[in-house]
């Protein structure tokens, strides 16, 4: 992209970015409590988010900058394949109604602030709540990047080069969650949803618009996809497969993430959560809408050396300098809130299930606020320095393994919610085969996400995840029956 920066875009965008930092800070004094000296109100708002604020802080977290640059490229680069995005964000909703209720019910009578805590509540066993707890942490680091990644790219487009930009946005992003935990994200996801709704609406009422209308986008999407010999505007038979098992896999892992669970946790009971259910799959239609903007970069005639320009450029060329800036504003706080709720997130999990657990077990409410606080910083910094001084693929890579990670700890989070039968040795290790199983077949799959099984001449591919899943799974069965016989037989022998 060019480097030739857009005074109008420019201080649309930075007065935009300074509006939402401003009401970042002062959101400590919003809905302000005795004090924020615990983590139960400096790491979830004191668990009295009703209906609209869980709905816009669980949107803000889980629609992301990356989201609104990753997934138009995916579309732009395959077509109808990109689109498994959507599927499984509908797919969620029914589990989060079913579910998470449930966990939030748990979590509230014990005072349980992470899944972790969740976990070691259910089976007592530190080594069990160890590894959620550093599954959590681990897969989050390379999703906060990915923020980072997001932002990084919207400078870019707006013709601001060099690292100290990022470093600016960031250090006062870290400053805002630091003074006031996630009553910060909370507020300023409702400004980050507005704006990305306005963004969103306009694009797509305008872009095919200048481009000739949906019938010519549709025709030079097909055109193109033809012209290289991949991709295509609907699925061929080979893609059936990992397309459905990435939409569930994505589905069972994404409230599994820290960050996800933290707005849930934060929520005022458990009937906000069933309604926010109901309410969240209008994200699901912004989302489809956000992908056609992938297709809308073929019309456009855009020739791209990375994909992930596809949204900047199609609105630089396309929208007045001032929308520009506005648009490009939408996606940056799109980052900033996200990765605002998984600082505090991977902070709340070490906190608790790390440094209350191993380091410092008699630890005061006050004491574990600045130990979460600091850890916040330290999350935040770890990710600049993340993106800094490594390679962006090497950031991607990570992010494919971190959804195959947290997907791991699904069991260990969710069969104790409803059953008493298995046993926490068994889901360590379940999770260690899955862990550790799924990393091979990444690696062995050059960290692409899907892998191939063969059954003589015949072969399916799936998404890896959801294979180290069903390994997980059933080593945990396995693991658990025997330890149940086990302590049958020592029941009747004494």
């Amino acid at each position: 992209m060019t480097a030739d920066i857009d005074f109008a875009a420019l201080a649309v965008f930075v007065s935009l970015l300074g509006l939402v930092m401003a009401m970042g800070f002062m959101a400590a004094r919003w809905r302000r409590p005795k004090t924020l000296a615990n983590l139960d109100e400096w790491g979830l708002g004191g668990r009295q988010f009703g209906t609209w604020i869980t709905w816009f802080l669980i949107g803000g977290d889980i629609y992301t900058a990356y989201t609104m640059i990753a997934v138009p490229a995916l579309v732009y680069a395959t077509g109808a394949y990109g689109f498994f995005a959507l599927p499984y964000t509908i797919l969620v909703y029914p589990f989060v109604f079913a579910v998470m209720p449930i966990l939030w019910q748990v979590a509230k009578k014990y005072n349980h602030v992470t899944a972790a805590d969740v976990v070691y509540g259910r089976y007592g066993y530190r080594p069990l709540e160890l590894a959620v707890a550093l599954t959590g942490v681990i897969a989050t680091m390379p999703y906060i990047a990915l923020q980072l990644i997001g932002i990084e790219t919207v400078f870019h487009a707006l013709g601001i080069q060099g690292k100290l930009p990022l470093v600016a946005a960031f250090l006062i992003l870290a400053l805002n969650t630091y003074s006031s935990g996630l009553r910060a994200p909370a507020l300023i996801a409702i400004v980050k949803d507005t704006l990305i709704y306005i963004v969103v609406i306009a694009a797509i009422l305008l872009v095919p618009y200048k481009l000739g209308g949906y019938g010519a986008v549709f025709e030079a999407a097909g055109a193109a996809f033809e012209a290289k010999g991949s991709g295509g505007l609907l699925l061929n038979p080979a893609q059936f497969a990992p397309y459905v098992s990435l939409a569930l896999g994505s589905a069972l892992a994404l409230f599994m993430y820290p960050h996800a669970l933290t707005g849930i946790l934060a929520s005022a009971n458990a009937n906000t959560i069933r309604k926010n259910a109901m309410l969240l799959p209008a994200y699901s239609f912004m989302l489809a809408l956000v992908a056609l903007l992938g297709l809308m970069g073929h019309a456009a005639g855009l020739k791209l050396s990375n994909n992930n320009d596809v949204v900047p450029l199609l609105f630089k060329i396309l929208f007045p300098g001032w929308f520009t800036g506005f648009a490009f504003a939408a996606i940056a706080i799109g980052a900033l809130v996200p990765a605002a709720i998984m600082s505090i997130g991977a902070a709340n999990l070490f906190t608790r299930n790390f440094w209350k657990a191993y380091i410092n077990p008699g630890v005061t409410a006050l004491g574990e606020a600045k130990v979460a606080k600091i850890t916040s910083l330290a999350v935040v910094a770890g990710a600049l320095l993340f993106v800094l001084l490594l390679p962006t693929q090497f950031a991607l890579d990570l992010q494919l393994l971190g959804g195959l990670w947290i997907l791991q700890i699904f069991p260990a989070v969710i069969f104790g919610l409803f059953t008493g039968w298995f046993r926490a040795h068994g889901l360590l290790a379940g999770w260690a085969v899955g862990f550790l199983g799924g990393s091979w077949l990444a690696w062995a799959n050059g960290f692409k996400p899907l892998h191939t099984l063969h059954f003589g001449a015949s072969s399916i591919i799936l998404y890896s995840g959801l294979l180290a899943l069903a390994a997980n799974i059933i080593v945990a069965i396995l693991v658990s029956a025997v330890l149940r016989r086990a302590s049958r037989g020592l029941a009747r022998a004494n």
